[in-house]
């Protein structure tokens, strides 16, 4: 996400940086580069001249915080004024008499059907709200069925409706529906088409004045960089939309529509597509965002991530283990599936702030093959080798390796790194000095630095 742009402002930054002094010729020269490389990712033109004179003027008549030099200020200014340019966190308006009517709006592929099974999905769970789905889709092939499927797999109703009806009778009963069986959001999954047209204009304007719908979302394709700006122009106009969401974020190497779209629409970015999963949904805040785009990492969502995921009763557990040196590959492995939960590898590593540089040199295809060596390797034991590792000698090796199609070489390798892991943990949980830890060194498993 963002990599090309990112790798541009790092190297900008970097040099920056190591000056000593900054005058108007180096600010100067700096801005040049930024505002080439916002042009590169696709920002709009004028945003960016905007930007750039901005963030000139902040730079040189800033103050340097004593903790901060120069070329480190000047970046705080880029910080900040790329944050205020993408706008604040706004959330949905979910503070109305039920059921809260939600309408998806947006071009044919944007990923309307997806985010609204996603949507649904997230307030079920975070919001602990009580969603119900329906598709107006009476256009395109199987459109009802996608959603009916959605649903099903997210145990989330979905209003029943055929091609043979009309959108505005579907919306409109499944309103009344979901007042009369007790639900506090409906899901209104709308059709879309190529490109904006009359027809489909005055359709969606028919389903808005019928059920009054309290949040109008407009789903945009990420990747489409300024079109998807010229997309959610066209349906503001018509719809005056209360949000936007950015499907496909997780692809878009550039970052023109996430950087434009609030300067240009005037409308708020609430939720971002960062992948194909039902869980791969989230609300957008700005401040983090930028972060990821200057490889400063996004340490509150992982938090956020981690705290859904991680069960606290097996963490205070697990605390317990590594003080006594208990830990065990059974214990090794449950740690690898909760990991595995929060993303991948790159995407994980690319959250914690310093490791962006090394999250784009990993090789995904190849973290994760390894991953599932770790584990075929670990399944491939008994329950009491998995427990006790000091019991699995040669023959128990060489078993270990057939069962998980490597070799006793990658057995060894596994033991020994496993061992070396277990005198860190007994060194982090006994009081040891962190500086003297980083001396001694990190165990690394293989392929996974």
């Amino acid at each position: 996400m963002f990599d090309s742009l990112s790798s541009k402002l790092e190297s900008t930054f970097s040099k920056l940086i190591k000056r000593g002094v900054l005058g108007e010729k180096e600010v100067d020269e700096a801005l040049a580069e930024i505002r080439v490389a916002l042009l590169d990712a696709d920002v709009n033109v004028k945003v960016v001249k905007e930007f750039g004179e901005t963030v000139r003027r902040e730079a040189l008549g800033k103050k340097v915080i004593k903790s901060l030099s120069p070329g480190q200020m000047v970046v705080k200014v880029v910080q900040d004024e790329l944050t205020k340019l993408m706008g604040k966190h706004e959330p949905l308006g979910l503070n109305h008499a039920p059921p809260v009517i939600i309408m998806m709006v947006g071009l044919q592929g944007s990923g309307k059907t997806t985010t609204s099974g996603k949507l649904a999905r997230l307030l079920k769970e975070d919001k602990r709200r009580r969603p119900l789905l329906v598709s107006v889709d009476v256009y395109r092939p199987a459109a009802i069925e996608q959603l009916k499927t959605l649903g099903k797999n997210l145990s989330i109703e979905v209003f029943p409706s055929t091609p043979e009806q009309k959108p505005i009778e579907i919306a409109t009963a499944a309103a009344q529906y979901a007042k009369n069986a007790g639900f506090d959001t409906l899901i209104i999954d709308t059709a879309g088409r190529l490109q904006i047209d009359a027809q489909m204009m005055n359709e969606l304007v028919e389903i808005v004045e019928a059920v009054e719908p309290h949040e109008i979302l407009l789903v945009v394709d990420a990747m489409t960089g300024q079109e998807a700006v010229n997309v959610a122009r066209g349906f503001d106009e018509s719809l005056d939309l209360d949000g936007l969401i950015l499907s496909k974020l997780d692809g878009d190497t550039r970052g023109g529509a996430a950087i434009s779209m609030r300067a240009v629409t005037g409308k708020p970015i609430k939720f971002i597509g960062l992948g194909e999963k039902m869980d791969a949904l989230e609300l957008f805040h700005p401040d983090r965002l930028v972060s990821r785009i200057l490889g400063m990492g996004d340490i509150l969502t992982l938090i956020e991530k981690a705290s859904k995921e991680v069960d606290l009763e097996e963490s205070k557990k697990l605390q317990k283990k590594l003080k006594k040196n208990e830990f065990s590959l059974e214990d090794f492995y449950a740690q690898l599936q909760s990991v595995k939960k929060l993303g991948s590898i790159s995407s994980v590593m690319g959250m914690v702030p310093g490791m962006g540089k090394v999250a784009k040199g990993i090789d995904e295809s190849v973290a994760d093959k390894e991953l599932k060596r770790l584990e075929a390797m670990i399944l491939s034991m008994t329950p009491g080798e998995r427990r006790d590792d000091s019991l699995i000698d040669g023959s128990r090796r060489s078993r270990i390796a057939k069962g998980s199609g490597t070799t006793v070489e990658d057995v060894n390798r596994l033991l020994k790194q496993f061992s070396e892991m277990k005198k860190v943990m007994k060194k982090v949980t006994s009081g040891a000095n962190l500086q003297n830890l980083l001396r001694g060194g990190m165990p690394r498993m293989t392929g996974l630095r």
